[in-house]
């Protein structure tokens, strides 16, 4: 894979079209705005969401989606997840033949309850096997500084999941590579929501123990989860399980857990959204993951409290109250 198009010039999918081609790759990163692509292209750099962020002269910004495409090995869809539909609907018909269709989107579909790999499939007609999603602990501004990371890219196709692994290694950026797509998918899409809940908890004034409760439980119920979707137990274990969940719930970085901190402190769901031009997945996700759960008979405690918080107008302070008033039961 040498050629590589990123649709998608936000912060992570910028970060990403470094990575790639830091590794080697020739980017072109589609912006939908002429006016970033000119500053990208006359600056070097994207200062709307990577400001100090010198980009490699291998990454080319176009906001010509057909341009960006043309003779694409691989395919970053690196839109906000609940976008993804309309956007790839207007892209299929341009995308290369066999070229891999990479998702970096950690989301589930509002309505149809769909991973997005499941939504790229169905809009696109390619095969599962042609589709790979990309997840880890992976804070879009501490990587484009080139702090170490890793991340794991799953793919049903190991071959296809081998060649994107060499596609985007470079000497900051360590890809593994593991078969279960569905785990993967399914740690980074809950893991918004539980960071929303730990956000919540933070901006109450709650410390560490509260927050490592948290994780803690929300590892479970995202393996509960996971394992009635068929994925393996030991996914979320790893980097796309564990280990995102771990930064996304700690670092100040992490758009959902600003985004749950500013309500802990009063803000309405409106007043944080118009305060940040960054979305933060979980405050829509968390209802399609709990439509999900519902609909495979899982219980879910911290992504109900997230929904009554963020679309019920509960306040953070009863959601703590509720949490630690249920019933008590084993481990």
């Amino acid at each position: 894979m040498r050629r590589a198009a990123v649709l998608g010039a936000g912060s992570w999918g910028t970060t990403f079209a470094k990575v790639l081609a830091d590794a080697g790759c020739d980017v072109a990163l589609h912006a939908r705005r002429p006016e970033l692509v000119q500053a990208i292209s006359d600056d070097g750099e994207n200062r709307d969401y990577l400001p100090g962020i010198r980009l490699p002269s291998a990454v080319r910004a176009t906001a010509d989606a057909a341009e960006a495409l043309a003779d694409a090995d691989v395919v970053v869809l690196a839109v906000p997840s609940q976008s993804l539909r309309e956007n790839l609907t207007t892209w299929a018909p341009l995308l290369p033949t066999d070229a891999t269709l990479l998702s970096l989107m950690k989301g589930i579909e509002l309505g149809t309850t769909k991973r997005m790999s499941q939504v790229i499939c169905e809009v696109t007609g390619a095969g599962p096997d042609r589709v790979a999603a990309l997840s880890g602990p992976n804070l879009a501004r501490e990587i484009a500084e080139e702090q170490p990371a890793a991340t794991v890219i799953a793919c049903t196709d190991a071959d296809r999941a081998a060649a994107l692994q060499v596609a985007c290694h470079t000497r900051y950026f360590r890809p593994y590579t593991n078969a279960d797509l569905v785990g993967c998918e399914l740690g980074g899409a809950v893991k918004n929501v539980i960071a929303l809940a730990c956000g919540i908890a933070e901006g109450l004034g709650f410390g560490d123990n509260t927050r490592a409760s948290l994780i803690t439980r929300g590892l479970a119920e995202t393996a509960r989860l996971g394992i009635a979707l068929g994925a393996e137990l030991t996914t979320f274990a790893g980097l796309a399980g564990l280990g995102d969940l771990v930064a996304t719930c700690s670092s100040p970085l992490s758009r959902n857990r600003t985004f749950g901190e500013k309500l802990g402190r009063g803000m309405s769901v409106q007043e944080v959204q118009e305060s940040t031009r960054q979305t933060a997945e979980g405050v829509k996700s968390c209802r399609s993951v709990l439509d999900l759960a519902r609909a495979h008979g899982v219980d879910v405690p911290i992504t109900e409290a997230v929904v009554r918080v963020c679309h019920e107008d509960e306040a953070p302070a009863r959601m703590v109250k509720e949490i630690m008033s249920r019933e008590a039961k084993p481990e």
